[in-house]
């Protein structure tokens, strides 16, 4: 479900072509769609598209779905977009930004607005129980950690490994400039919209901030950027 954060960055996409980037099994791309928007969801996981479409079919709404990988977006969506959106744990699983924002600049059309909401760096360096500094807020190294649960199911019994890179907020702002993109929004904020983190609690209704940093750190940032 679309937040407040993502709404106010998107403004009004009504009528607007637009190209939801690593969608997963499109609930949020289903959601633009309700909003106006003619939407194209993109991911890479063949099953998580699968299952994108099933929905699309049993919502009645007419949104497309892609099996691409980001970093590799095909020459025939060049230019076909008013509108790229991605939003919450994203970049964090590509290495290198740099082929990220050159294919979004090359698939938004003249004048196409880009809006990136993401978890902000500085979540990132602490462990996960937010007990110490465990990582750089710098791009310096991968970051390896076991897991248990699932994306759907966080009990699931299911342990595996993730590897994760950090994204400083020059590497992304450097990355997206350097594609030929313009800033006109970035803003911060101190809580998440989603209780995703350990020892978080819900200091206003919708907004979880880190018990004992209430306030004191950034938890998410949004951008919104033109061609």
């Amino acid at each position: 479900m679309l937040n407040s954060i993502e709404l106010e960055l998107l403004g009004p996409i009504q009528g607007q072509k637009l190209a939801h980037l690593q969608c997963h099994f499109g609930l949020d791309t289903l959601s633009l769609e309700r909003l106006g928007a003619s939407c194209t969801g993109i991911d890479f996981s063949e099953q998580a598209i699968t299952q994108a479409r099933d929905l699309a079919l049993q919502a009645g709404l007419k949104t497309e779905f892609q099996l691409h990988n980001v970093v590799e977006l095909p020459e025939d969506l060049n230019g076909e977009f008013d509108i790229v959106f991605t939003s919450y744990g994203t970049i964090g699983w590509l290495p290198d930004l740099r082929p990220w924002a050159e294919g979004i600049a090359r698939i938004l059309k003249p004048g196409g607005r880009f809006v990136l909401v993401e978890f902000h760096p500085v979540v990132w360096m602490f462990d996960n129980d937010f007990t110490h500094i465990a990582y750089s807020y710098f791009n310096k190294e991968s970051i390896v950690e076991n897991e248990s649960g699932s994306y759907a199911d966080s009990n699931k019994d299911h342990s595996y490994q993730s590897i994760s890179w950090n994204h400083a907020l020059d590497e992304v702002f450097t990355a997206l400039q350097n594609a030929g993109l313009r800033m006109n929004a970035f803003q911060e904020f101190d809580y998440s919209p989603y209780p995703c983190f350990n020892k978080v609690k819900e200091t206003k209704p919708g907004q979880y901030q880190l018990e004992g940093l209430e306030g004191k750190i950034p938890m998410v940032y949004g951008c919104s950027w033109e061609k």
